[in-house]
């Protein structure tokens, strides 16, 4: 009973114990602590993974509608945190995450991140996918990218400084060959843009985007087919920024979109379960800001049921295969 006190113990991602070597498990769960790729908010995102390991215990649960139980069935390990000591550079810190993500990627394991503001999946995935990726068999990813945000804006220069940033990492991503745009998809995208052709760059580029007034208009089976479709037989990587889900739900974000509603909790959990089958080769759940979240530490809860999703995701597949 213990093993589910999230105050009880020493913390790490859902009581999993703790490896320096990735080819020790199946699926390595990491934290990426970075927040210097998104310069907009209050810098806090950074501390999203201390802020999961601490209520984790309370994840350690088996998946009801999957019939599995991945503690049991699968070797699952806490790597640790992405080593950032030049944290304040989001340039060097970038290639610091690629870094440490080729050695999960070497060892064929799957991993589920938590950051960290978005601009740690363009190191993750420069990693794990395209050319010389182990993981993707040198193919390059597709995504289910969850967001009330592209994050394609390729049109700036740079974001307050930053050039790999949580602005640009789904357009560069594609430019160096580690995304397939084609037949990846971006979800949840809402609220009044900056300017009228703040869409355009994901569709140029490829994306498949479905905004949260065409989920509405089309609704979620339409979705769901959009996506798996789309998706097809190739390694995807799940990505999800907190802020695609409406405030009351997830509270603790950076770029809070308040002004039109989010996705509610079983929205996102139904289209991320529609994947199920698939190559699932990782994922992150990104941009909590654990300083604003409510005192029950909801969004932080939140975040770790998406890691947990992800995670089953990849078990569940890992099993069938």
């Amino acid at each position: 009973m213990v093993e589910g006190l999230y105050w009880w113990g020493i913390p790490t991602f859902f009581r999993c114990p703790i490896a320096n070597d990735p080819g020790e498990c199946d699926i390595g769960l990491v934290g990426v602590p970075h927040s210097t790729g998104n310069g907009t908010t209050e810098r806090d995102q950074h501390m999203g993974p201390r802020a999961v390991r601490n209520i984790s215990a309370l994840g350690r649960r088996c998946h009801k509608q999957f019939h599995l139980d991945p503690w049991k069935e699968f070797k699952i390990a806490d790597l640790g945190d992405v080593p950032l000591p030049e944290g304040n550079n989001n340039e060097r810190s970038i290639e610091d995450i690629r870094e440490f993500f080729s050695r999960i990627d070497a060892a064929g394991t799957r991993p589920v991140s938590i950051g960290g503001d978005h601009a740690i999946t363009g190191g993750i995935l420069q990693a794990i996918a395209g050319e010389n990726s182990k993981i993707t068999n040198g193919e390059k990813a597709v995504l289910l990218h969850f967001d009330a945000h592209t994050d394609a804006y390729h049109m700036l220069d740079h974001f307050l400084g930053a050039v790999k940033s949580a602005a640009h990492w789904a357009s560069y991503l594609v430019r160096d060959g580690h995304v397939d745009p084609h037949h990846s998809v971006q979800v949840g995208i809402r609220g009044n843009v900056r300017t009228l052709d703040w869409l355009e760059p994901s569709y140029d580029l490829g994306y498949e985007v479905i905004t949260i007034e065409r989920y509405e208009e089309i609704g979620a089976e339409a979705c769901k087919e959009i996506i798996n479709e789309r998706v097809g037989d190739r390694p995807v990587y799940v990505t999800f920024d907190l802020d695609c889900l409406d405030p009351t739900v997830a509270p603790g974000v950076a770029n809070i979109e308040a002004g039109i509603e989010g996705f509610k909790i079983n929205q996102v959990m139904d289209l991320i379960r529609c994947i199920r089958g698939k190559n699932v080769i990782g994922g992150d759940v990104v941009c909590l800001m654990p300083t604003k979240d409510h005192p029950n530490q909801m969004t932080s809860l939140v975040a770790n049921s998406i890691m947990f999703e992800i995670l089953c995701l990849i078990g569940d597949n890992l099993r069938n295969s």
